[in-house]
């Protein structure tokens, strides 16, 4: 895995995550760079410290200079339900384009999505299964990765700081009993998965439980089960989406992401 600093690109980088991953990727050390559709609007709302390119993950042909030379992608995309911003167009097709976008370049991606991603069902104009299909192509892309499905954000009690990785995608009420977590915890996690041994290749929903934080996540890395190599979906999950089944222009998009093998 890359040793750090690394260079790391932010995608969602203005969102709620998004700024706090900025802040998190330049504390510890990283060259940090933030995708944004205005830079002058931008520029309030992140660390002076970050670098600012403009670009638009619904416009594939505006993201190349942001990938340019990058070491490490974050995504932390998240649709607001308007015509421009739903879940097929930026939470899913937002990573395919930055995906398909690398240019032959190989960087580690950390892509967070949300607990309960596997439950099928029309909410939220099928955000959750937009979600999961985003998942599938960030593991066929044969790019080191890492996934996070954190719980519901900064619902957690003051005293619920000691974060708990899970596997199998079972909390799948849609309520906040499925699990919580803080949004800045959220952010460490997702930077720490850039270099931590033993985040690689792995799938995890994230929550919080009572108790303090811990200094060092890499014992819980260690714990999480590897993805399988070749699968779209993640271990112990469960298999309620056939691929078989799946609209024509999502399995295109995932033969045009696939490594080739031997590549």
């Amino acid at each position: 895995m890359t040793k750090a600093p690394m260079t790391v690109l932010v995608v969602g980088a203005t969102g709620s995550i998004g700024r706090l991953v900025v802040a998190e990727s330049i504390a510890r050390g990283h060259t940090t760079r933030a995708l944004v559709r205005d830079a002058a609007k931008a520029r309030h709302r992140l660390p002076a410290e970050a670098q600012l390119v403009a670009g638009d993950v619904t416009q594939p042909d505006t993201l190349s200079e942001a990938l340019a030379g990058v070491d490490a992608i974050v995504l932390t995309l998240g649709s607001h339900g308007g015509a421009h911003s739903s879940p097929e167009s930026v939470d899913y097709a937002g990573v395919r384009n930055v995906l398909a976008a690398l240019s032959g370049q190989k960087p580690r991606v950390v892509l967070m999505t949300a607990i309960g991603v596997t439950a099928r069902g029309s909410g939220y104009n099928h955000l959750l299964e937009w979600k999961r299909r985003s998942e599938r192509l960030v593991r066929a892309s044969g790019l080191p990765y890492t996934i996070v499905r954190p719980g519901w954000f900064d619902m957690n009690a003051p005293d619920e700081h000691r974060p708990v990785f899970l596997q199998g995608d079972t909390r799948r009420s849609g309520t906040p009993s499925d699990g919580v977590i803080a949004r800045e915890q959220i952010a460490q996690v997702l930077v720490q998965a850039l270099t931590a041994p033993g985040a690689e290749r792995r799938t995890f929903e994230l929550v919080a439980e009572h108790g303090p934080a811990p200094s060092d996540l890499g014992p819980l890395f260690a714990t999480l089960e590897p993805d399988a190599p070749g699968a779209l979906d993640a271990v112990r999950d469960e298999d309620n989406m056939p691929l078989t089944q799946e609209p024509q222009r999502v399995r295109d998009d995932l033969d045009a992401v696939r490594t080739p093998a031997g590549a």
